[in-house]
C-alpha cells in the first residue's frame, strides 16, 4: 500500500484543514465551546489555535463589532485563508502568526482566551494551556479543548496488532505511550487548578468518525496528515509502508463489512483566571 510519509507543504495542509478538517473534526470540538462559553459583547478575545478561522468568525459574528478578536495560530497559511473570509464577510477579526506554547503576547490582556488543542502534540498542551492563562487577565474566561484519555482507542488496538504481526516488537511500547501521555479528565481539571483558575468546569462528548475501509480510514487527510504522523513518529520510514498495509487488513478484517468507528472523547474544560499571572 502506498502511503506518502512526507508532510504536505504549509499551503497544502491549509487547503486541507479548511476543506476537511474545520467542517467534520474542528465542528466537533467547536460545538462544545459554543454550547458552553459565553463571548462577551465588548472588550478583548484571544483565538488560540484558530486555524482557518471559520470558529473565530462564527464566534465575531454572534459577540459583534465592539469584540475586538484577535486569532494566532502556528500556520501562516491557515491565517491567510482566514483573512481572505474576513474580508469578504467585513469582520473585524484579527489574525496573527504565533507559536502556540510561547505567545509573543503581553500579560494579563485578554477578558476571553480560547484554545483548541485538538490537533496539538500532547507534548505541548501544558505549555499552550499556561501561555493562554499568563495572557489572559485577571477574572477572565480561559476555554480549554482537546481529546482526552480513551481517544483512539479502536485505532491503537490495531496499531498494536499490526507492530505484533510484523515483528516491530520495540515499537509496542510507543502504542503504550500514546494511550498514557492522553491526559485524563481529571488531569486538565488538575492543570487548570494548578495555573491557579478558580470555578473549574469540564464537559466531555464522545465523537464518532465512521470509515468504510482501511483504505479510507489511512487515506483520510484528518488521519494521514494531522494525526498519524505523530502516531507513527518513532517507526522507521521503510517499515511504515508494511505497516500501513497490515493496519489496512486489520481494520477491513474487524469491521466485518460494517464501518470502521474511530472516537474521540472531546473535552473541553473552561475556568476563570483569579489573578495577576
Amino acid at each position: 500500500m502506498e502511503v506518502t510519509t512526507n508532510r504536505k507543504s504549509d499551503k497544502e495542509r491549509a487547503f486541507l484543514q479548511d476543506l476537511f478538517i474545520a467542517p467534520d473534526w474542528g465542528e466537533r470540538f467547536a460545538e462544545l465551546i459554543d454550547e458552553h462559553v459565553k463571548v462577551p459583547n465588548e472588550g478583548k478575545a484571544l483565538y488560540v489555535a484558530a486555524g482557518t478561522g471559520g470558529h473565530a468568525m462564527a464566534l465575531q459574528e454572534r459577540a459583534g463589532s465592539k469584540l475586538e478578536l484577535l486569532c494566532v495560530d502556528e500556520n501562516p497559511e491557515c491565517l491567510e485563508l482566514a483573512r481572505a473570509k474576513a474580508t469578504a464577510t467585513n469582520e473585524q477579526t484579527t489574525f496573527d502568526t504565533a507559536q502556540l506554547d510561547s505567545l509573543n503576547l503581553g500579560d494579563n490582556q485578554f477578558d476571553l482566551v480560547i484554545g483548541n488543542a485538538s490537533l496539538v502534540s500532547r507534548q505541548r498542551v501544558r505549555k499552550m494551556f499556561s501561555e493562554m492563562v499568563r495572557v489572559a487577565a485577571p477574572s477572565a474566561t480561559i476555554a480549554f479543548a482537546l481529546p482526552t484519555a480513551s481517544s483512539f482507542g479502536e485505532f491503537f488496538s490495531i496499531y498494536w496488532e499490526a507492530l505484533h504481526n510484523n515483528g516491530l516488537i520495540d515499537h509496542e511500547s510507543d502504542v503504550e505511550q500514546l494511550i498514557t501521555e492522553l491526559p485524563t479528565v481529571s488531569d486538565v481539571e488538575q492543570l487548570a487548578e494548578d495555573e491557579g483558575l478558580t470555578d473549574v468546569e469540564s464537559w466531555t462528548r464522545i465523537e464518532e468518525f465512521d470509515f468504510e475501509s482501511g483504505e479510507q480510514f489511512l487515506s483520510a487527510p484528518l488521519i494521514a496528515e494531522f494525526l498519524m504522523h505523530e502516531w507513527l513518529a518513532l517507526v522507521p520510514d521503510d517499515k511504515k509502508s508494511r505497516l500501513f498495509s497490515e493496519i489496512s487488513r486489520l481494520i477491513n478484517e474487524e469491521r466485518h463489512e460494517a464501518e470502521f468507528a474511530f472516537s474521540v472523547k472531546a473535552t473541553l474544560i473552561v475556568g476563570q483566571k483569579a489573578h495577576s499571572h
